[in-house]
């Protein structure tokens, strides 16, 4: 095939390519499906850096150069920070021998797998202070998952799903995307290992954000749906929390994949489940729960693409009300890109301060914080100053 000869011939054959319409890729950089068409038809130029990258990062392409055919930038360059310590997890997760030594007792891998989680969402420096018990963990989770027996033993690989999970989280947002795909694999298999539709749920919840960020919707949809048949909502409270966590999160890939109806349709379910659980409900890990629900609200509105409606839930959600400053860094993050949507740049810049004071790591490894930062440090006075403050606080420069 001929090399498309400009920008906008190169943004629609990877915008078709991704399967995304106009107005889906619109909302999903903040901007509508008219602006899209015009820089398709080349008449509006080729967009700043901050917005390439937040193309290039919604189409899955990893050299700016596949989008503007000028030199090659790799997108993760820019958008992707590595944290300090993530050769020792790595190394870690990808070790292939079970290291020697007694297997830990359920009870007391359980209690050291909740306080890693706790340590997650309770730092503001969240990656640096579970890169310091991650390796240790995954080896423990490892090792008792092996050498155990009977009930013992499916216990031990879903506490080994739960590590991998929040390796998961650890390698997020990093420039290695290998280690995304494989923590989520392997927390899949312990998870059916274990033969615990609880854990699978909760598996297939972390599997499905990999797959919605590699722009693979109905992937992630299916992940989800397979889940939910084996996730009795009669059975109590736990499971009932399980089976609501993959509505919602069936409603995040319906929004963005466009599908408005579907996507508050699942919604819906999960939050009237997450209402039943009681006002003040929040699962001890997941944070699944009323609060939850409503700051997941304002990323279907901007992934839709409804400035005004995702603008007033921002405003109107209590962030306080989510019990992990990982969870509220990201929702004020969520925050900040609906006010963008409306150009509304003062409160943008406002919101991602406030994520900042939160969790540190979370804004500076949040790809949409990074290129946000970026393109706002350009503006003059006061919003400028501010954004060129968070840029240097989260290591971007313009």
């Amino acid at each position: 095939m001929t090399e498309p000869a400009t920008f906008g011939t190169r943004l629609r054959a990877h915008r078709e390519r991704a399967g995304k319409t106009r107005a889906v890729l619109g909302g999903l950089v903040g901007r509508s499906a008219d602006w899209v068409e015009a820089l398709e038809s080349g008449r509006l130029l080729t967009p700043r850096l901050p917005m390439l990258l937040r193309l290039a990062e919604v189409l899955d392409i990893a050299d700016l150069a596949e989008l503007t055919g000028d030199q090659s930038l790799p997108v993760a360059s820019v958008t992707r920070a590595g944290h300090p310590a993530v050769d020792s997890v790595a190394a870690a997760m990808q070790r292939t021998t079970v290291t020697a030594g007694e297997p830990t007792p359920v009870d007391v891998l359980r209690g050291l797998v909740d306080q890693a989680w706790t340590l997650w969402h309770r730092s503001s420096t969240e990656r640096t202070a579970v890169a310091a018990v991650l390796p240790g963990l995954l080896d423990d989770a490892r090792r008792s998952a092996r050498r155990l027996d009977g009930i013992d033993r499916r216990a031990a690989l879903a506490e080994l799903a739960r590590v991998y999970h929040l390796a998961q989280l650890y390698v997020a947002h990093q420039p290695y995307p290998e280690l995304v795909w494989l923590a989520a694999d392997r927390a899949m298999s312990a998870a059916q290992d274990a033969d615990d539709p609880n854990a699978i749920a909760a598996a297939a919840w972390y599997y499905a954000h990999v797959y919605r960020s590699a722009n693979q919707v109905d992937a992630a949809e299916l992940v989800l749906v397979d889940a939910e048949q084996l996730v009795d909502r009669e059975a109590g409270a736990e499971q009932y929390a399980r089976w609501a966590q993959l509505q919602l999160g069936r409603s995040l890939g319906h929004a963005k994949a466009g599908r408005d109806g579907q996507a508050w349709r699942a919604w819906d379910a999960a939050d009237a489940a997450a209402d039943r659980l009681g006002a003040d409900y929040a699962h001890p890990w997941l944070m699944f729960g009323p609060a939850a629900c409503a700051a997941y609200a304002v990323t279907l509105e901007t992934d839709l693409c409804r400035a005004g409606e995702a603008v007033r839930r921002a405003d109107s959600t209590n962030y306080t009300a989510l019990p992990s400053r990982t969870r509220r860094a990201g929702h004020l993050i969520e925050a900040a890109r609906a006010h963008l949507l409306r150009r509304e740049e003062v409160a943008a810049v406002h919101l991602l301060g406030r994520a900042l004071r939160e969790s540190v790591d979370t804004v500076r490894h949040n790809p949409y914080s990074r290129t946000a930062a970026l393109e706002l440090s350009s503006r003059p006075g006061t919003v400028g100053e501010d954004a060129r403050d968070l840029a240097l606080a989260i290591g971007v420069e313009g």
